[in-house]
């Protein structure tokens, strides 16, 4: 097997086609995708160091994060297992070419071509949900864990394990009793998978439970610092654009997300939770 194949053949067949549409490139610019995108970057924006400083940025899309932080001066690499997320990192790095990405190129979570102690942060924000074995998120984590310096931190993003079932009832989803299948299994074992490819469903996925992508974080020796929903509940909103169009109704949407983002009981509201923790300084 190539190395192209193999590392393609980390997202099975089902994720390969949701992919290869080229969604990930306007995703976070469409609907409840943008509120994800300003979150990450306030959370991101919260906490990383100032520039200049080391970012890989593993499993990174099409680049939207990645191209974003090398505008703010930090050396900025991305790996991700799509050549196609890679071109168009590629595209949009020239697109900016006072700010270009350091690198960018076809890698696996599991493996990283970095070596140890050599970078400062490590953002994970789509492999923990790909990878739906334990031990390939473990291991992805302990690779992360390699690489970082001594006080180094990684962002680390899951899917709630009820992100499926609070979307079929507010979209309307849970009159289809296929999806009503698919959210009893993803309640049950956080196995996601829609087996009909239905646009709406999403892929194959794994979605955490937030303590357990805690305990995977804090598995791999790394020091879970924050918790943190990003959406909130707030990409429960039915008139989601007319509070997003609207600044001061966009505030206070922030605002009320950030009041609850840390609080345990709410926490698996959020469609996205980021785990931030750091490596152990010697």
């Amino acid at each position: 097997m190539s190395d192209s194949s193999r590392l393609q053949s980390l997202l099975l067949d089902e994720a390969l086609i949701h992919y290869e549409s080229g969604r990930e490139a306007y995703r976070l610019s469409k609907g409840v995708g943008k509120l994800e995108f300003v979150r990450s970057q306030e959370l991101l924006n919260r906490y990383l160091p100032l520039p200049p400083a080391v970012i890989f940025d593993v499993g990174g899309g099409s680049g939207i994060y990645a191209c974003w932080l090398a505008q703010q001066g930090y050396e900025v690499h991305i790996i991700d297992a799509l050549p196609l997320h890679i071109e168009q990192a590629h595209r949009a790095s020239q697109a900016q070419p006072d700010r270009p990405l350091a690198s960018a190129a076809v890698g696996d979570a599991r493996q990283l071509d970095r070596a140890d102690t050599s970078v400062d942060i490590v953002l994970l924000m789509g492999p923990l949900y790909h990878l739906i074995e334990r031990s390939d998120r473990i291991a992805a984590l302990r690779e992360t864990h390699r690489i970082l310096k001594s006080g180094g931190l990684v962002f680390a993003v899951g899917i709630s394990r009820f992100a499926s079932s609070l979307d079929g009832l507010f979209l309307g989803h849970l009159d289809d009793p296929e999806f009503v299948a698919i959210v009893q299994q993803d309640l049950a074992v956080g196995q996601h998978r829609n087996p009909s490819n239905h646009p709406a469903y999403f892929t194959t996925a794994f979605f955490h439970h937030p303590e357990e992508l805690k305990a995977e974080v804090e598995e791999a020796g790394l020091s879970c610092e924050r918790m943190l929903a990003i959406e909130g509940s707030g990409w429960l909103l039915q008139n989601f654009e007319e509070h997003w169009g609207e600044l001061s109704r966009r505030e206070r949407l922030l605002q009320s997300i950030r009041w609850l983002e840390t609080e345990p009981s709410t926490l698996g509201m959020s469609a996205h939770i980021m785990a931030i923790a750091k490596k152990a300084a010697f």
